[in-house]
C-alpha cells in the first residue's frame, strides 16, 4: 500500500474533520493506513461501510488470531493493549460463547437502580467540586471530568470507595500508553481479582457478585478480563464525553442559556458530541476471515481493518442536513453496531453519568466561563479517543457543600 495515511501525527489532535474528508477525497470510503511500525490495515470511513462491516460478524470477524500481520508485531508494540492477542476477553471471543458473555454482562449492569446510580455519580461529584469550588478556577479535565466515571464505576462493581482515586490512576497511565501504560494495566488487574476472588467468597449487592452468579461457566480469569474491558470502556470515554459536552456549551452560544439555569440544552449538547466530536474516534478492530471487497478495496484474508466511527458519522452521504442528524436523532455509531456493540445498559449507566457530572458543575458553579481562548484548547494526541487535555475556567469561588 504505497499510498496509505499514516494513522497519527499532530492532526488528528489539532482538524480530525478536515483530515477525514481528505482522506475520503483522496482514497474513498475505506483508507489504506499505516499503523505505528508501518504496519498495513485500512480505515472504514463510510456510514454504509462500517453498517456492512459492523453487521457481518462472519465476515469480518471479532477474532485477532486471524491478523495477517502477527509475524511483524514486536512483543513492546505500543498498541497491543488496544489490539489484543491471546487475551480471553468479551473484546475477542465470537460466536455462542460472545452471546453468552455479552448476555452475562447486560444482565449485571442492567440490574444497577438507575436512581441509586444517579445518587452515587451526584456524590462523587459534588465530593470533586467541593475539592476545588472555593479557588475560583479549576481544570475541569484533570480535577473533575477525568476522576468521575471511574469512581462511579468502582462503586458498582464492588470496589471499596478508599481504591477509587489508585484505580483512576492505574486506567489514566494504560489509556495514555506511554511508559506507565502496562504498571496500569497490571494494578488494574491485580485490583480486579483481588476483588473478584472476594465476591466468590463472600456475594454482595454488586456488578461483580451478579457476574459471578450466571451459570454459562465462566472462569474468575475471563470475569477479570471482561471487568478490566468494561472500567476501561466505561472510564475515559464517558470522561471525555463531559469534557466535549462542556467545551460545547462554554464556547457556542446557542447553549448560553443553559449554563444560566437552563436544562434543556444538556442532553441536546451531548448528543451533538456523539455526532460531531464524538470521544472514541476509531477502534481497533474486524478481521477478513477470507478474501472479500469492501467500498471497492480489495480486502485480503487476515487483514485489520479499523472502524471509523467519526468519519462515519460525517460521511457526507448521510449528512446531507447536519440539523436533521442531531437534535434527538441517535443514529451514529459512536457506541459502535451489531453484536459487538456497547450493551445498551453501559450506555444508559455512560449518560447518566455524564448527564450528571455537567448538571452538577452547572449548579454548583452558576457562572462558570473559559479562562482561555477557545482556540487554545488542546485535544490529546490520539487517533483512536478524542478528548481535552485540559479545560481550564473560572467562577465566583463558593463554600463546599
Amino acid at each position: 500500500m504505497t499510498d496509505a495515511v499514516p494513522l497519527g501525527g499532530p492532526r488528528f489532535q489539532t482538524e480530525p474533520a478536515q483530515l477525514y474528508r481528505e482522506m475520503r477525497r483522496d482514497h474513498g470510503s475505506v483508507v489504506p493506513v499505516l499503523l505505528d511500525g508501518d504496519l498495513p490495515a485500512w480505515l472504514v470511513l463510510g456510514y454504509r461501510e462500517l453498517h456492512q462491516v459492523t453487521g457481518d460478524p462472519v465476515l469480518f470477524s471479532r477474532d485477532s488470531e486471524l491478523w495477517n500481520q502477527w509475524e511483524n508485531v514486536p512483543d513492546d508494540w505500543p498498541l497491543l493493549p488496544m489490539i489484543g492477542h491471546r487475551q480471553p476477553s468479551i473484546l475477542y471471543t465470537v460466536g455462542e460463547r460472545h452471546r453468552q458473555r455479552a448476555a452475562m454482562v447486560s444482565n449485571a449492569l442492567e440490574s444497577v437502580d438507575p436512581f441509586e446510580l444517579r445518587g452515587q455519580a451526584e456524590r462523587f461529584a459534588d465530593e470533586l467540586i467541593d475539592s476545588l469550588c472555593s479557588s475560583g478556577e479549576a481544570d475541569l479535565v484533570g480535577q473533575y471530568a477525568g476522576l468521575l466515571p471511574v469512581r462511579v464505576l468502582a462503586h458498582l462493581y464492588g470496589f471499596p470507595d478508599e481504591e477509587g482515586p489508585g484505580l483512576v490512576t492505574a486506567l489514566n497511565d494504560m489509556i495514555d500508553g506511554r511508559e506507565r501504560a502496562l504498571a496500569g494495566q497490571a494494578h488494574l488487574a491485580s485490583s480486579m481479582a483481588r476483588l473478584v476472588a472476594e465476591r466468590a467468597k463472600e456475594p454482595a449487592d454488586d456488578v461483580v457478585s451478579r457476574m459471578l452468579a450466571d451459570d454459562s461457566g465462566f472462569t474468575e480469569e475471563e470475569l477479570v478480563q471482561d471487568l478490566m474491558v468494561m472500567m476501561a470502556a466505561g472510564h475515559q470515554p464517558t470522561a471525555d464525553w463531559i469534557g466535549n459536552s462542556l467545551r460545547l456549551m462554554l464556547t457556542d452560544e446557542r447553549f448560553a442559556a443553559s449554563l444560566f439555569g437552563g436544562r434543556n440544552s444538556v442532553a441536546e449538547a451531548m448528543n451533538e458530541v456523539l455526532w460531531e466530536d464524538t470521544p472514541t474516534q476509531n477502534v481497533a478492530g474486524r478481521w477478513a476471515a477470507r478474501d472479500t471487497h469492501l467500498g471497492g478495496r480489495r480486502i485480503r484474508a487476515g487483514d485489520l481493518l479499523l472502524l471509523g466511527l467519526q468519519g462515519a458519522n460525517s460521511d457526507p452521504q448521510v449528512r446531507t442536513d447536519a440539523s436533521a442528524l442531531t437534535g434527538g436523532n441517535n443514529a451514529h455509531f459512536s457506541f459502535g453496531h451489531g453484536e459487538h456493540r456497547c450493551p445498551f445498559p453501559a450506555q444508559e449507566i455512560a449518560e447518566v453519568i455524564a448527564r450528571t457530572g455537567i448538571e452538577v458543575v452547572l449548579d454548583r458553579l452558576p457562572d462558570i466561563d473559559l479562562a482561555v481562548p477557545a482556540g487554545s484548547l488542546s485535544r490529546r494526541p490520539s487517533p483512536w479517543l478524542r478528548g481535552l487535555t485540559e479545560l481550564p475556567v473560572r467562577f465566583t469561588p463558593v463554600p463546599a457543600l
